[in-house]
């Protein structure tokens, strides 16, 4: 039995990036294996998904744990990525290596890689997935970023560990929202800085949803950027539009995903969570991960964020609800073709220790 430390985006508020550790954590468990992972939220992490965690910001506690563990595993998520900033790139180099000094195995496995605008974040991320002891990407296009970057070693194409989450029981139905016969429509916007009007485009696509006699319920992925997203949308519209801020896991999203005719999503895991029950949704590409999940999907490309407006939005919606039972079925079907493609992750670095044994 090995004892895996698993880094990324965890802990920290994002619900994608916790469903992409529960995928990968769930998996490798049941080949006997154990994980421990470095969170925002250590106590919090441990209490809602029952996984051992550590502050990922305690480089001392980071040592240690990184000395107690036989691999340092990457499950995924958009963390090599100078967008935000390039202090993301630093941050997770900085792990890698850490664990190669100890002597540890790196494995990077449901990357997504990229954009990587900066000559400082390309050079660090290319150093970073060179020491990697085994490299698989959740998409094709993160493949051609590595073979851009100089990366020698060529990727397994998988697909992201989130997955591999099991759609929850529905043994509540309150938790649903229904308002007499309107159709509800999931909403998951996030910030996109200057060029992009969110706010505008989704509180006037809320009131077009209204008038047609659509219900939107807006999905808070994020609490720290979608929570104050969501109350500058509803102040823009002028009134409370129904929405769900305080949700702690990723299987309380599925639960009320499950419940919703359609979704309508900037942001990627919404989608993806939102197909592990599925439920099919209209992707806004702001982001090329965004459009490449729109293609592994095949049901329709993601609506491109220029110039759009809430008009253009709904006009889009609409055209996507004209085959919304065809495009549920599809989602369906791809979801598990797209969870076996997952489910090589969590196979690869399992090999990895069949090997040494």
């Amino acid at each position: 039995m090995a004892s895996l430390l698993l880094a990324g985006y965890i802990g920290c508020g994002n619900l994608g990036d916790d469903a992409i550790m529960l995928g990968f954590s769930n998996g490798i468990h049941r080949y006997g294996h154990e994980c421990q992972v470095l969170s925002g939220r250590p106590e919090e992490t441990n209490r809602l998904h029952g996984v051992p965690a550590v502050p990922r910001r305690d480089f001392k506690r980071i040592k240690e744990a990184i000395g107690e563990s036989d691999a340092l595993v990457f499950p995924g998520g958009s963390i090599f990525q100078d967008v935000t900033s390039f202090r993301s790139v630093l941050y997770y180099s900085r792990l890698v290596k850490m664990a190669k000094k100890a002597g540890k195995k790196v494995f990077m496995v449901g990357q997504g890689v990229g954009p990587l605008k900066t000559v400082i974040g390309r050079s660090f991320a290319r150093q970073a997935f060179q020491s990697a002891d085994l490299i698989a990407v959740r998409d094709s296009a993160s493949a051609t970023t590595l073979k851009e970057l100089g990366v020698k070693h060529s990727p397994r194409i998988t697909a992201d560990c989130a997955f591999l989450l099991s759609a929850p029981h529905r043994a509540d139905d309150s938790l649903g929202f229904q308002v007499g016969e309107m159709k509800t429509v999931g909403i998951a916007a996030r910030p996109l800085g200057k060029g992009h009007d969110v706010v505008g485009i989704i509180s006037d696509f809320c009131r077009l949803l209204f008038q047609s006699g659509a219900m939107p319920i807006l999905l808070a992925m994020d609490r720290n950027e979608d929570v104050p997203l969501i109350q500058q949308i509803e102040d823009r519209a002028g009134g409370k539009i129904p929405d769900l801020r305080k949700l702690e896991s990723p299987g309380d999203i599925q639960s009320r995903i499950a419940r919703m005719d359609t979704i309508v999503a900037v942001r990627l895991h919404a989608g993806i969570l939102a197909s592990t029950v599925g439920v099919p949704s209209l992707m806004l590409a702001y982001d090329p991960k965004v459009t490449a999940f729109a293609r592994q999907l095949e049901i329709g490309p993601a609506v491109s964020m220029d110039k759009l407006t809430g008009a253009r939005l709904f006009d889009a919606y609409t055209a996507f609800q004209k085959d919304r039972d065809r495009n549920a079925s599809i989602v369906t079907a791809k979801h598990e073709e797209l969870a076996k493609a997952a489910a090589q992750n969590v196979e690869l670095v399992a090999s990895a220790f069949r090997a040494r044994t």
